[in-house]
C-alpha cells in the first residue's frame, strides 16, 4: 500500500512533469514554488532516485521520472474523477469556467452554449479565449479546450462530443468557373484560398460515393491564418476553399455560397473536449461540457 505522505507528492510530481517548470506547477496548483520544489525533492529523497533533469529553461524528466509517470497520471486520474464524479452528486456549478476554442467555433457554438450555461448557473462566471492554432493549456489556467478537426497524440484527455462535414465551397459568381470540373484534379489551376492555421492547409483527400480517393494538392493564392478570414475571402469570390459545415451551412441555404463538387467528400472532422490529465474537474467543467455535448446532438438531429 503507498503510504500517504508518498500519494500526496505525487500531485506536485505529476504537475512538474507536465508543465514543465516549477513555477508553472505552482500557478497551476495554486501555491508557492518553494513549496512544490520542496514536495518533489522529498518525493526523489524517498524513491531514491532523481526524477528530473533540471537545466536554466526548462524541467525534463529522467528514464525513472517518465515511467513514473505514466503510471501515477493514471492512478491520480481515477482518484480523481471518483472525487468529482461524487462532488458533482453534490455541489452546484460555481466559479469561472475558462474555456480555449477555435475563432470560428468559439463565435457560432461556444458562445450561444456559454450564455445557456450562464443563465443556468447564475454563481458562475466564464472567460472565453478563440485562437485558431493549437494553445498549451498547461501552461495557464484552462479548464476545458474545444478542439475541432483532429486531435494528434497527447498525453491530455478528451471525450468526442460530435462531428462535422468539410465542404468545398465558393461564392456563386466564383462557382460559375467550377463548371464542368468533374473532379478534384480539376481543381488545381484555380483560385485557392489557403488556412495556415492548419496542419496541412494545401492538401485535402477526397472519396466518392464509389469509393475512388483523390488528393487535391494545391498552392494557395491567397494564404490566411485563420477560419473566419478564409470564408471572408470566399464570401468575396476570391477562390474556393474548404469550411466546416457548421460555418457555411446558413450562406449556402441563403445563396451566399455554393457546395461546389458534392459527389466528392471530405473526411469528417471531430469536435472535443480536452482537458489536462490530472486536475480536478469542477462541477462547473461536467455541467458546461454536457450542456455543450447536447445542444451539439440537437443540432445533429435538426
Amino acid at each position: 500500500m503507498i503510504e500517504p505522505r508518498i500519494l500526496s507528492r505525487l500531485f506536485y510530481f505529476v504537475a512538474v512533469a507536465e508543465t514543465q517548470a516549477f513555477t508553472r506547477a505552482a500557478e497551476r496548483l495554486g501555491i508557492t514554488k518553494a513549496v512544490v520544489s520542496q514536495q518533489v525533492a522529498r518525493l526523489e529523497a524517498e524513491l531514491g532516485t532523481s526524477l528530473f533533469v533540471r537545466t536554466t529553461r526548462r524541467v525534463e524528466l529522467t528514464e525513472t521520472g517518465r515511467i513514473l509517470y505514466g503510471r501515477a497520471v493514471g492512478a491520480l486520474q481515477e482518484a480523481q474523477d471518483a472525487v468529482a464524479e461524487t462532488a458533482q452528486s453534490n455541489s452546484r456549478p460555481q466559479g469561472t469556467l475558462r474555456i480555449v476554442a477555435p475563432n470560428a467555433y468559439g463565435i457560432v457554438m461556444i458562445v450561444p452554449a456559454v450564455a445557456k450555461f450562464l443563465s443556468h448557473y447564475p454563481d458562475c462566471r466564464a472567460d472565453l479565449r478563440f485562437n485558431d492554432r493549437i494553445v498549451d493549456i498547461l501552461a495557464g489556467e484552462i479548464d476545458v479546450a474545444i478542439r475541432v478537426g483532429w486531435l494528434l497524440d497527447s498525453s491530455l484527455r478528451s471525450r468526442r462530443l460530435g462531428g462535422f462535414q468539410q465542404l468545398l465551397v465558393a461564392s456563386p459568381q466564383f462557382a460559375r468557373r467550377l463548371e464542368g470540373i468533374e473532379s478534384p484534379a480539376g481543381l488545381a489551376a484555380l483560385p485557392f484560398v489557403g488556412n495556415t492555421a492548419l496542419p496541412e492547409p494545401e492538401t485535402w483527400s477526397f472519396a466518392d460515393g464509389e469509393g475512388a480517393r483523390m488528393t487535391f494538392n494545391g498552392t494557395a493564392t491567397l494564404a490566411v491564418d485563420s477560419t473566419g478570414a478564409v470564408h471572408a475571402a470566399l464570401l468575396a469570390g476570391t477562390g474556393f476553399s474548404i469550411l466546416p459545415e457548421f460555418m457555411v451551412a446558413e450562406d449556402i441555404v441563403a445563396g451566399r455560397l455554393v457546395h461546389a463538387l458534392p459527389q466528392w467528400r471530405l473526411p469528417e472532422g471531430g469536435i472535443y473536449a480536452v482537458f489536462p490529465s490530472a486536475r480536478f474537474r469542477a462541477p462547473r467543467v461536467a455541467a458546461f461540457i454536457e450542456l455543450l455535448a447536447s445542444m451539439i446532438k440537437t443540432m445533429k438531429r435538426s
